[in-house]
């Protein structure tokens, strides 16, 4: 396989935004973080949609062609903005992509009630999703035209669709899609019309890889395959037979920036918010840093937290939960609601349990990375308890510049659990009394135990970086493109 041509990546939000007063800012998420290791490691363009009206004009500006830019962070990336009709924008991230997609995949939907799919999601799926799946692919296909052996790396659950889209095009072209977010078992699957579903499978099985964050969700996949698709599948090799192709089906798990994190957790604004942190400090800390996602169960952990305070009142003015909440798809009716919710509940605890001079849960609703970096530094339990997540990079991220010898308590849906579940305190998500025994023995745990579990965690977090993640896909691709068997 050559190595001239730049890998083309392609994902929904790019390494910046632009902003209405001409200043660019860095994509938020997870995605983002992993990619901007991927392109700084790799040549690559990077192609993605239009998120802002600025975004719109500096793509308009340079003809819809790839330009250069500095990232905020640092760092310099190629990047390719797509624009797309706004309202099939619209359908495809707020109807789709946006709850349909991200509820299947994390198991959100209450069945009883929603969804109800009529010709409005139909409609939405097609003249949306696969509007907005075309407009990036043909960018792709743009980009690759006149390459031998082209490499395109596809990310996440908005473009499903795109790489069959691809392969029509350009049969030759090698793809690779990495999902970010859990893959769910097959029933939750049935949720789709059978047309909607099979078209999502086949784009994705037009690839020669697909990667998910672990075993779980590699092993769901194939099932589905088999289950949905009546596919023949191989659950050994990782490989699901589609006619005359293999699909390779793989897990690797992402890693964090270790030293970018170390070097963040030293910069002066950080220090500024510890001395805030330190001086407001209690005796106890615990921390949670999360979007006001759903999936993240914010509202069963700070239900379990007002269990644990009723049931240990010698805890009372003695330790304080720091939720720092960045509010998300505000636009979207469920997640405002779910904000709301979150809101009173705090009020709730804080009434039920605080004093004039205490309040139990410190709720702080914004995204702020030295902020949450410093806290991080001083936490003595960090509370990850996603009803299911594709990986959680706090939960990486928290142990790896915490002084305090800080007890992980880590949900076992996350995909991080995978990695971390041996040094954490595990919980069922839902089981608030275990969360609320958990945040206990958290608390009284020896220093000895203490300690080792967190040089654990660090040892874990520290032995790959997005470098290694992105070389074991590169080592597959390279594999699979010479014609060597799959090792699952």
């Amino acid at each position: 396989m050559s190595e001239q041509p730049p890998l083309v990546l392609v994902s929904n939000r790019g390494p910046v935004t632009y902003q209405e007063d001409g200043s660019v800012k860095r994509g938020t998420g997870g995605l983002v973080t992993a990619l901007t290791g991927l392109a700084s490691h790799r040549d690559a363009i990077w192609i993605a949609s239009a998120m802002t009206d600025q975004d719109v004009e500096v793509a308009r500006e340079h003809d819809g062609k790839p330009f250069e830019v500095e990232a905020p962070e640092g760092g310099s990336f190629r990047i390719r903005f797509v624009e797309s009709d706004a309202e099939a924008y619209d359908r495809f991230y707020n109807i789709i992509a946006n709850p349909m997609l991200w509820f299947i995949q994390h198991y959100l939907w209450d069945l009883s009630n929603a969804p109800d799919i009529r010709r409005h999601e139909v409609e939405a799926f097609e003249q949306g999703y696969q509007a907005v799946n075309h407009d990036l692919a043909q960018a792709v296909i743009d980009e690759i035209d006149g390459q031998e052996e082209p490499v395109v790396m596809v990310h996440d659950y908005h473009f499903y669709t795109l790489p069959g889209m691809i392969r029509e095009a350009r049969p030759d072209v090698f793809l690779h899609h990495f999902v970010h977010i859990p893959w769910t078992q097959p029933d939750a699957w049935r949720v789709l019309p059978n047309g909607i579903r099979e078209q999502i499978y086949n784009g994705l099985l037009a690839n020669d890889i697909i990667g998910f964050h672990t075993k779980s969700y590699q092993r769901n996949f194939l099932q589905c395959c088999r289950d949905l698709m009546d596919l023949d599948v191989s659950f050994d090799e990782g490989i699901v037979h589609c006619g005359d192709r293999e699909v390779w089906v793989r897990h690797y798990p992402l890693p964090i920036d270790y030293e970018s994190t170390r070097r963040i957790s030293r910069r002066p604004r950080v220090r500024e918010f510890e001395e805030r942190v330190l001086a407001r400090r209690r005796e106890f800390a615990i921390l949670r840093v999360d979007r006001a996602d759903l999936s993240k169960n914010v509202l069963r952990g700070f239900t379990a937290f007002d269990i644990f305070l009723e049931q240990h009142p010698e805890f009372a003015e003695r330790i304080t939960f720091t939720a720092q909440l960045m509010p998300s798809r505000t636009d979207v009716p469920e997640y405002a609601e779910y904000l709301e919710k979150i809101e009173a509940l705090v009020a709730v605890v804080n009434h039920r349990h605080g004093t004039p001079d205490w309040m139990p849960i410190d709720l702080k609703l914004r995204d702020d990375l030295d902020e949450a970096v410093a806290s991080y530094k001083h936490y003595d339990v960090m509370m990850v308890n996603a009803m299911f997540d594709g990986m959680n990079l706090v939960a990486k991220e928290g142990p790896l510049v915490n002084e305090r010898h800080g007890v992980s308590i880590l949900s076992e849906n996350t995909g991080a659990h995978e990695e971390l579940g041996e040094f954490a305190i595990s919980v069922n998500p839902f089981d608030v009394q275990e969360l609320a025994d958990a945040i206990y023995s958290a608390l009284v745990m020896s220093p000895e135990a203490r300690e080792r579990r967190a040089r654990g965690l660090k040892e874990i977090v520290t032995s790959r970086d997005p470098g290694d993640w992105i070389d074991e896909q590169i080592a597959d691709i390279r594999a699979k493109h010479a014609g060597s068997r799959a090792t699952g």
